[in-house]
């Protein structure tokens, strides 16, 4: 059986497509045919600092141009505004240089290369401007809070040289009030040693004056003291110490001196005069006798008369003046001999 020879193939002709190929009701130019148009280094000649887009035939690569010019502006925009923010120096985004536009949408194997090489560097220098930003908050952060720490530990030093600086004045107080209460203890202290010193050295000073002086009577009995007062007494009031004896008791030389006077001496009755070596006189009257005469020297001890009731008496007594320095006015008696050792 014969076989019949394959007719040839019809020649591909442009202008016969169908008009409803892309849904529109007419044939539209935009759409094809288009000429392949291979970009050499010759055609496309890279602009430093720019990247330009060779204009391509047709009107839809145009706007594909268009719109991936619109992306890489935004992305460029997005990561300046994060520079912005970061207030650090804007980031320099370096975009490959393309042969042509049309190769980004070629179905060879090279053209989905260069668009993720160029979209990776997007998408990294947006990922740059966020970890910029990001590190700035981080130093801002760390900043306030070094700076929170710094006031914190300056307060916290004042507080603490504050509360140094009242214990040093309450121990400064303290010790200031301490050495007050021990100066003041000394000081009580050395005046009652000193009062204690001063008492006992008085004390052995009566009593050696004790063993020059003596009481002028030994048994008797005190009636009238000084400065009694009472219509008895010429002045007023009693002027000496009266030792109530029995007539005849013995009067005896309270101390040393000398005889300046004896005899009769009106309301003082008999009476003796014993001057000291002092000038202090030593009146003794009432006597019933003397035992001395003027000008004599008598020792302590020495018998110069006899108690009686010679005078203006009311009984038989011995009636002691003391007049310092031959004065007229005399003193107490009984203190007097407190000053010599003697008690009445």
């Amino acid at each position: 059986m014969a076989s019949n020879r394959p007719a040839p193939e019809a020649p591909f002709v442009p202008a016969q497509r169908e008009s409803d190929i892309f849904g529109y009701g007419e044939y539209r130019t935009e759409e094809g045919p288009w000429e392949e148009w291979n970009p050499t280094e010759e055609s496309i000649r890279p602009v430093r600092g720019r990247h330009r887009v060779a204009k391509q035939r047709g009107g839809g690569l145009a706007r594909s141009s268009t719109v991936l010019g619109v992306g890489v502006i935004a992305a460029v925009g997005a990561g300046g505004m994060a520079s912005a923010h970061t207030g650090k120096p804007p980031v320099s985004i370096s975009m490959p240089d393309l042969p042509s536009v049309g190769s980004l949408f070629d179905d060879s194997s090279d053209a989905p290369a260069a668009t993720t090489a160029s979209l990776t560097g997007v998408g990294t220098a947006s990922a740059s401007a966020d970890s910029d930003q990001s590190d700035a908050g981080e130093a801002l952060r760390n900043r306030i809070m070094a700076q929170a720490e710094q006031q914190q530990s300056k307060a916290e030093t004042k507080a603490t040289a504050a509360a140094v600086a009242a214990a040093e004045k309450q121990t400064a107080d303290a010790a200031a009030k301490a050495e007050k209460e021990a100066a003041a203890k000394a000081a009580d202290a050395k005046q009652k040693a000193e009062a204690a010193a001063k008492k006992q050295a008085e004390e052995e000073r009566l009593a050696e004056l004790a063993k020059q002086f003596q009481l002028p009577v030994v048994s008797y009995t005190i009636t009238g003291t000084f400065g009694q007062p009472g219509s008895m007494w010429s002045s007023g009031y009693h002027t000496g110490l009266d030792f109530a004896a029995p007539t005849g008791t013995l009067i005896k030389a309270i101390h040393g001196g000398t005889i300046t006077e004896a005899g009769w001496a009106g309301a003082y009755g008999y009476r003796t005069i014993l001057t000291l070596d002092d000038g202090t006189e030593l009146w003794f009257c009432h006597q019933s006798s003397i035992n001395v005469k003027v000008g004599q020297k008598v020792g302590t001890g020495d018998v110069i008369g006899r108690v009686g009731a010679t005078g203006n008496v009311t009984g038989p007594h011995l009636h002691l003046e003391v007049h310092p320095n031959g004065q007229a006015t005399g003193i107490d008696p009984m203190t007097w001999l407190r000053g010599k050792g003697l008690t009445p």
